[in-house]
């Protein structure tokens, strides 16, 4: 089952939201904080002993606000404070404005007991590059309610991320 607005609203799933207009009727909308040029290989392994997240750089947003990306791949941090509890899971999609500028946001399930300001993948597709304004509406978070609470949640490296 998928939450509707009226019980996000009342939920502590979400915190440092900008407004309550972010409430969709079946999710919250996920505002941009801050984005990250890549700058390094990545490496990814079976369990995770020899995994190197790629490094990183901020971007900054210019004096009104505005960020031009060009054509590529960049990491995205949101405002939004997400705490998952042991019997939900989480997905985002991109907004389809996003993605009717030729840009797309991926990302991994948000696992039950995870919490933090997640960070995606945005990728610009466009060959002019896209703008983006801080604190843009750019992705869209729907919660998924589980049968039952899991039997472990998520215990990871990213728990707690950006707090």
């Amino acid at each position: 089952m998928i939450l509707p607005k009226e019980h996000l609203l009342k939920s502590s799933l979400i915190s440092d939201f900008l407004s309550e207009e972010q409430f969709q009727p079946a999710g919250m909308d996920l505002t941009l904080k801050k984005v990250f040029a890549l700058k390094g290989m990545g490496r990814i392994d079976f369990d995770n002993s020899e995994r190197k997240i790629s490094e990183a750089e901020e971007l900054r947003f210019d004096e009104t606000g505005w960020i031009k990306l060009r054509m590529g791949a960049y990491k995205v941090s949101f405002n939004e404070y997400i705490k998952i509890p042991q019997d939900m899971a989480a997905l985002v999609f991109p907004r389809s404005s996003l993605l009717r500028c030729g840009a797309a946001l991926h990302t991994a399930v948000w696992d039950p007991g995870y919490e933090g300001r997640g960070e995606m993948l945005l990728v610009a597709h466009n060959r002019k590059g896209i703008m983006l304004k801080k604190n843009a509406k750019i992705g869209q978070m729907i919660f998924i309610k589980l049968v039952e609470k899991t039997g472990h949640k998520y215990e990871g490296v990213y728990k707690g991320e950006h707090r």
